[in-house]
Formats: C-alpha cells, sequence, structure tokens
C-alpha cells in the first residue's frame, strides 16, 4: 500500500521544546503509524485534506515513524485502508472524518468490525475533551479498539477535532503502544 501523502518522520519531524521523542520501545524497533482521511469530497479533490496532515505532524512529534496521510472516500475504502494497514503492522492507525451522524459518516461502523475489542475510554476522553469548547463533539460517534497489534483511533474531520483529539492521545498514545508490545505498567517508586 503506498499511502498518499508520503512519509513524515524521524529528522523531518517538528519536535516541540516541550516534549522530546520518546525511546522506541522492543530492542529499538520504531513506532509506526498511519494517518486515513475518511472524506467523500477531500478524495474526489473537491478540497484539500486539513486533518490529515495535523495528525501527521502530532504523530511525528510523538516520535512515531508516519505515513500518509492516505485520503479515501468515506465506507468501504476505510474498511479496506484499515485491513491493510493492520496486515502490514502498524502500532496505531488514526483516522480522520466520517465519524459524525450523516447518513455518509460510516467510519466508526466499518472500524468496528474490524477490531477484537474496543477501548471506549479513548473516545470517551477525547469527546469531553472538546465538548465545553464545542457542544457537537458530542455527536462523534468515533470508536477505538485493537485488531491484532494495531490500535486504531477514530477522530472527526474537522481540524479543531483533530488537534483536540491528538491532546488526548499525546498523553496516552506511547504507553498504549508499549503495552501492545507487550510491555508493563511502571512501578510506583
Amino acid at each position: 500500500m503506498t499511502p498518499r501523502g508520503g512519509h513524515v518522520g524521524g529528522a523531518h519531524a517538528h519536535e516541540p521544546d516541550h516534549a522530546p521523542a520518546p525511546a522506541s520501545p522492543s530492542a529499538g524497533a520504531p513506532y509506526r503509524a498511519l494517518v486515513v482521511t475518511a472524506s467523500n469530497r477531500a478524495s474526489a479533490g473537491v478540497y484539500e485534506d486539513k486533518g490529515g496532515p495535523v495528525l501527521a505532524e502530532g504523530l511525528a512529534s510523538l516520535g512515531f515513524t508516519v505515513d500518509g496521510p492516505q485520503v479515501v472516500p468515506d465506507g468501504d475504502p476505510v474498511g479496506a485502508a484499515l485491513r491493510a494497514g493492520v496486515a502490514e503492522g502498524y502500532d496505531v492507525i488514526l483516522t480522520t472524518g466520517g465519524t459524525g451522524v450523516s447518513p455518509t459518516d460510516r467510519t466508526p461502523d466499518v472500524t468496528r468490525r474490524l477490531l477484537d475489542h474496543e477501548v471506549p475510554g479513548i473516545p470517551e476522553a477525547i469527546r469531553a475533551y472538546g465538548r465545553d469548547k464545542v457542544p457537537t463533539a458530542a455527536l462523534s460517534r468515533g470508536v477505538a479498539g485493537v485488531a491484532g497489534r494495531t490500535l486504531i483511533v477514530n477522530l472527526p474531520g474537522s481540524t479543531g477535532g483533530v488537534r483536540d483529539g491528538m491532546a488526548v492521545l499525546g498523553r496516552i498514545l506511547v504507553h498504549a503502544v508499549d503495552q501492545l508490545r507487550g510491555g508493563d505498567h511502571p512501578r510506583p517508586s
């Protein structure tokens, strides 16, 4: 699979001053992430994908090597991109778009079919984080869960929703990947 938008990460990534990139777990294996944008209009070239690049930059700042954003129509093409990403062994796949209540918003439905188990606390935290600023954040149907050893998280399509999602994920994503790779919980001193 050749993701649209190419590769972001490593020395090319913008690293924020307040959060250095974490060391990679599992004998130095790098953290790997895929970004998938679900948008009928962006995939048709009607407008530019803005949320996917924000996700890619946020993941790179956490130390991930990032592929994408891969821009696909909502629905079955999202499912195909997710299945391919899980098969390729990505640690994390983040989607943006297709999480609302319109008839074409099907990303959570196709994601849920792929998951071995859900992690409901992640989308709950993302909705709660955004809800005080933007009440419509409560309308997001995004889900999160694990397929194989890949964590998949659906984020809204708006850049504000993506930024809110990354604000939450920035605090938990590396730990979640460490856990999926068989790591132990940190022990208190």
